[in-house]
Order: C-alpha cells, then structure tokens, then sequence
C-alpha cells in the first residue's frame, strides 16, 4: 500500500498494544504465537495504516533495482520458501506443516518447501516483495497494492476462500445504512474494513464524502465504541460479535452482501511458478488433502480444527464460529469455478478503483487500470503491465485427480 495517505482527513486513535515488528518460523500449532491477520489479533490490521509509507519507499527501491539491474529470469531449484500469518483461513497452512502434510507432497515431487509463519502480516507481504519468499498467503486487494503495484509479478496460485459476514458495518440505535450519512465511522484505515464501507456506501447512492472516517486500531475498536462519542464502526470477528452484544447495535452491512470479494490467497512469485511448476504441485496437493480432512469425518474434521483453533488462540467452536462466516473452497472444482467467473474480474476492477482513489497503486498510477490484472474471464487493466494473475490450471489438476 502506497504513498498518497489521508492523514490530512483523518482522526487517529492510537494502538493501546503496539507490536514491533517480529519473524517467528514455524511456530507450532500446539504453541500459542502473537497473532497476525487474526480475527482475534489486537494489531494485525493496524499495520495497513501503515503500509502506505512503507511500501512507497518498496516500490521505489524496486524500481530503482530494476533501472540498475539487467532482468534476470527465475532459474528451477529444489527448495522453497512460502510463508503465512494467522487467520481463520490460512491456519490449514500451519496445521499442514505441523501434520507433514506439505513434506509428503514436496517429497512426491523431489522438492524441500519451508514453511514459515510471519507474526505480522504486512511485513510478511513486505518480505515476499522483495524476495525473501517464494510464496505467501495475502488478500486479493494486498496482492495488487504492494507486490503487483511494487513490480513483482505475482499468481494466485490458490484461491482458499472468501469473507462472507466476518467483516461488518455496526451502527448505534440506528438500522439503516443510510442513517451513516454525516457520522464519524471508526476504522482501521486502508484496510478490508475501509473497502467494504465504501461498497457499502456505493450500494446505497453515497460515498466516502459522506462520513468521516476516524482511524482506530482493532485493538481500541470495543473501547471506542463504548463511548458516547462513536456511533459506527466498521470492523471485523470477533470483534463483530462482541459489539452487537452490545444495547442498540445493528449491523447494516456485511461482507456477505458483497459476496467474493474480499478474497484470501496463497500467491507464487509468477516467474518462479513458471520455472518451477512442481512447487505449485505440492503446494495445491498439500492444500487439497488439508481441505479434504477439514470437510471429512467429523471427528477427523474436529481434530484438525481443533489444533488450529488452538494455535490461533480459540478453542473448536470459537473457530466454527469463525468459519461459518468464511466461504471455504474446500472441494478444489469450487475453487475453479470461482476463479473462472466474470464476477472476479469485475471485483478486481472494484478493488482497483478504490486502490487508485486511496492512492494505493504508487505514483505512477494514472488511473484504476495502471496494472494489469489477468483474470480466466479476461484482462483488466493494462495489457503490457501485467503484475497480477489468477491462474486456475493447478487447482483444475487437483479438481481432475491429476496432481
């Protein structure tokens, strides 16, 4: 996320918790880990705020590099490195290394994949960026405003799933989203949050110009909301839940009515992918046996869900919970056919325009389709700038049997 920051528009509460910045590896699923993108994390989502500055200077260092540097093309290797943070839809990739479940598909295919877990989300982006990693788990809108706009090349290698209520607008003794009109509306700034409140805005004829945005950490979102002075707020569960306990909470828009497009992926640096096809195997493999086991035998099933709600700081119906209000694409032809739709494209061009609009897609931008996004259903975007790829072919290998 990039440079053009609305500081200037805005209120700032600060975080109560501040974090520095940390890298723990493979931290096991029977350990209790700071949390990341967690919908129980008291500073994951804070960090968007931030990533404005932080990914202005990436890009231009990147491009820098790039000015200085004669283009080299990925070369095929045998070890990988794929990383990932805490959320109710990316803890399978931490139960998957814990299980052997990725060892056994990098084995099939003569590999070493690494699996590492980033306790703080956006600097996990970050060091994918520049580098560090080969992969790594991120939403659809974070792959094309920090590697996609910092000029790395990325695939959506899996599609896992979407939000469909986790994230929601909450207003106090009102229940309709036009009653938002003229209020202050906490939220974490630049974050999914943001987004859906401007979608949910669009739907009713209005706009941010509408509302003030007040940025508040997830960690003060409750406290504030306590107050006489906080009357909406846009955030995300549990912290959704516990504010609708609360005398006089409606909430007047979700995720789940803009269906798709708040989306979580495991992305693939694009010209290592194309090199080295087998690292997508195991991954996509490892991904769809992890799945089958998730919606398999309850007991089986409850077991896996079980140590993730355990690593994730919940016990199994806090993470049922969880997962209720989040599509999973648990059968991989789901996945696919998600993928494959007209409907992404169109969500893509709907997350550009409010990236560009943010100033989110770095100053070189002139308009929403700067980058260009390579959905099945067609190019959004520039066609000579690609940076952002859907590519469905290993999920359609696991869907045929043929990993």
């Amino acid at each position: 996320m990039f440079t053009k920051m609305l500081t200037n528009k805005i209120s700032y509460i600060p975080a109560s918790n501040n974090r520095t910045r940390a890298v723990a590896t493979n931290t096991s699923l029977s350990g209790k880990p700071p949390l990341s993108r967690s919908v129980s994390s008291p500073t994951s989502k804070l960090q968007m705020v931030q990533r404005g500055f932080v990914c202005a200077l990436l890009a231009s260092l990147l491009c820098a590099l790039v000015a200085v540097s004669p283009i080299t093309h990925a070369k095929e290797k045998t070890s990988f490195d794929v990383c990932w943070s805490i959320y109710v839809g990316w803890m399978p990739w931490g139960y998957g290394s814990d299980e052997g479940i990725v060892k056994k598909w990098a084995d099939k295919y003569g590999i070493e994949i690494k699996v590492t877990q980033i306790n703080d989300y956006i600097e996990s982006i970050n060091q994918y960026t520049v580098g560090q990693y080969d992969g790594c788990v991120m939403t659809n809108m974070d792959a094309l405003t920090i590697p996609a706009a910092g000029g790395v090349d990325t695939t959506a290698l899996i599609v896992g799933d979407f939000s469909n209520g986790n994230d929601a607008v909450i207003l106090k003794g009102k229940d309709k989203l036009r009653d938002i009109k003229g209020q202050n509306v906490n939220l974490v700034e630049l974050s999914v949050s943001h987004y859906l409140l401007a979608r949910g805005l669009e739907s009713v004829g209005m706009s941010e110009r509408d509302v003030k945005v007040v940025n508040t950490s997830d960690a003060d979102m409750v406290a504030a909301y306590t107050t006489r002075d906080v009357s909406a707020v846009v955030t995300w569960n549990p912290l959704v839940s516990e504010i609708l306990a609360m005398p006089n909470s409606n909430k007047v828009f979700d995720s789940s009515q803009i269906p798709g497009e708040i989306i979580d992926l495991m992305v693939v640096n694009t010209e290592i992918l194309k090199a080295n096809p087998k690292l997508g195997k195991a991954l996509t493999g490892a991904w769809y046996e992890i799945m089958a086991t998730m919606s398999g035998p309850k007991a089986m099933a409850d077991q896996a869900k079980s140590a993730m709600a355990s690593a994730s700081g919940t016990d199994l119906a806090g993470y049922q919970s969880q997962l209720a209000s989040t599509r999973m694409f648990y059968q991989a032809a789901d996945a696919v056919d998600f993928t494959n739709s007209a409907a992404l494209k169109q969500t893509m061009e709907y997350v550009a325009n409010f990236s560009f609009d943010h100033g989110l897609l770095g100053e070189g931008a002139s308009d929403p389709s700067y980058i260009g996004i390579l959905t099945p259903a067609g190019v959004y975007g520039s066609t000579s700038n690609i940076k952002l790829r859907f590519d469905p072919s290993f999920m359609q290998m696991a869907a045929d049997g043929k990993l």
